[in-house]
Formats: C-alpha cells, sequence, structure tokens
C-alpha cells in the first residue's frame, strides 16, 4: 500500500515504515503531522484515484527531525565589466517517518 501526497510544494510517494525528507515544516521532533492532500491511495482492489485528491484520506507521519543541506554556490558573471557575484544557499529540510496511511 502507498499513497502520492503533496508537501512543500512537492509530491512523494510513501508507504508505511519509509522515511523521506521533505521541505521544512513547523512541527517539534516527535510530533505526528498528518500529510494532506492525498491524491492517490493504493489498495488490494485497486488505486483510489482522486479528482483532484482522495476524499477523507490522510497519511500521518512522526517528525525525526530537522537539518540544513549542503551548501550550493551561485556564482554570477558577466563577461569584461568586472561583475561577480557569488551566493551560497543551505536548504532546511524535516525527515519524517510515514506511520499509517488511512482513509
Amino acid at each position: 500500500m502507498y499513497a502520492i501526497v503533496e508537501t512543500g510544494g512537492k509530491q512523494y510517494r510513501v508507504k508505511p515504515g519509509q522515511t523521506v525528507r521533505v521541505e521544512l515544516l513547523r512541527a517539534e521532533e516527535g510530533e505526528i503531522v498528518d500529510l494532506a492532500p492525498v491524491f492517490l491511495v493504493t489498495k488490494e482492489e485497486g488505486p483510489l484515484i482522486g479528482t483532484p485528491t482522495v476524499k477523507g484520506a490522510k497519511v500521518s507521519a512522526k517528525v525525526l527531525g530537522h537539518g540544513r543541506g549542503e551548501k550550493i554556490n551561485v556564482f554570477r558573471y558577466k563577461n569584461k565589466t568586472n561583475q561577480r557575484r557569488l551566493r551560497g544557499h543551505r536548504q532546511s529540510y524535516t525527515d519524517l517517518e510515514i506511520l499509517s496511511i488511512d482513509l
């Protein structure tokens, strides 16, 4: 059984017991969060496809921790004019453990 959920503007395919790294969520470590909207849920009978979401479906996940990704350097350069700009960026993330998919 798996589901497709959206969080942080991205869609993820998740199943119970899986750990997934998503965009930063404002939740404490150890807290249980519900991920919604749910676009698709598979069962033994076949998939339930939402139009656009599956009504009454939710995915429960436990917050394992927060962190920041590796630094990405963005270098902008214009030829012959000595224009240079170096900026760095580190994306914040949240690690989640998927507990259950409920209908």
